[in-house]
């Protein structure tokens, strides 16, 4: 008999691993991938907030079925993982938080107060008073575009501007390449937070209209404190595969400063901002896919079995 599964919280988890060329399986009740000799790599996929899928990677029903259950976002990407296909969702999604999540989105007075508590915590100081969403967007955008330039001289980078083509991915200069992928590991492990809370990761305050706009919300709160400055010192040196580095940069980043462990604490401290209280999960709630064992006694006592 296999022995229940334990998946880690998510701030204790690893924040993602990149998969490429191998077939991603569930053996002898293990999440193993394949290569193409047939050697099997354990993954502890329970331990793991995010695996990007990377071209070449092929997924059976069953592993996706664990990933689920276990909570595990998977992400389908392109070459380096610098575009988003598609993605998996947890189950992690509840319908009393993505009804608070909307109620405060749908309602001006409110979403507002949402984003004005974004500006304030990305930038350290109180928003401007007496401005609309959309001013407060048209500033927060010429402050991001200024820190850019702060950054680039900071690090000797030639910067000119945040612009490159997708259909066009290697004609970039490096730091936009850099930038990019750093933004995507960040995005990645932000979905997977945003999903492990309950929220729903399309309903944005300051970005709209877009899958991932609550994605981008709270990505940019961390983004100039974590993956731009790592991204603008690995452009300096101009690596021969940039994209490599930063991922690498990335996932000792995220361990170093346990990002993870501070993302979903930050969503539920930007949607307070609201000041609504969330309304209680309905009797009918479906429960968690691994309920925690009962104890028999206190919080010092081991559970049952």
């Amino acid at each position: 008999m296999l022995p229940p599964l334990k998946p880690l919280p998510m701030k204790d988890r690893v924040s993602m691993i990149f998969v490429q060329y191998g077939q991603i399986d569930v053996l002898d009740g293990a999440f193993v991938l394949i290569d193409k000799t047939g050697v099997r790599k354990h993954i502890p996929v329970g331990s793991i907030a995010c695996i990007m899928l990377e071209p070449g990677t092929r997924v059976s029903h069953a592993a996706v079925n664990l990933a689920a259950t276990v909570g595990t976002l998977l992400v389908w990407v392109g070459e380096s993982g610098v575009r988003l296909y598609a993605s998996g969702q947890p189950g992690g999604a509840r319908s009393d938080r993505l009804l608070y999540q909307a109620k405060l989105a749908l309602d001006d007075d409110l979403r507002l107060k949402v984003v004005r508590k974004m500006y304030e915590l990305r930038f350290g100081e109180p928003a401007p008073s007496r401005r609309s969403v959309e001013q407060l967007r048209g500033i927060e955008g010429a402050r991001v575009r200024g820190t850019y330039k702060l950054l680039a001289k900071q690090y000797g980078v030639d910067w000119r501007s945040r612009n490159y083509d997708r259909q066009q991915w290697d004609a970039a200069d490096i730091p936009n390449r850099c930038l990019s992928a750093a933004t995507a590991c960040l995005y990645g492990i932000t979905e997977a937070a945003v999903l492990a809370a309950g929220y729903a990761p399309a309903v944005g305050f300051i970005h709209t209209g877009k899958p991932l706009s609550f994605v981008y919300d709270i990505a940019d709160l961390f983004k100039f404190e974590t993956v731009v400055p790592l991204a603008f010192r690995i452009a300096a040196k101009s690596p021969a595969h940039p994209e490599r580095e930063v991922r690498l940069g990335c996932r000792d980043l995220f361990r170093s400063s346990k990002l993870l462990g501070k993302i979903i604490p930050t969503i539920e401290e930007v949607l307070a901002a609201g000041e609504i209280s969330p309304p209680p999960p309905p009797p009918e709630s479906v429960p968690p896919a691994i309920p925690n064992p009962d104890g028999i006694g206190d919080a010092g006592h081991r559970n049952q079995g």
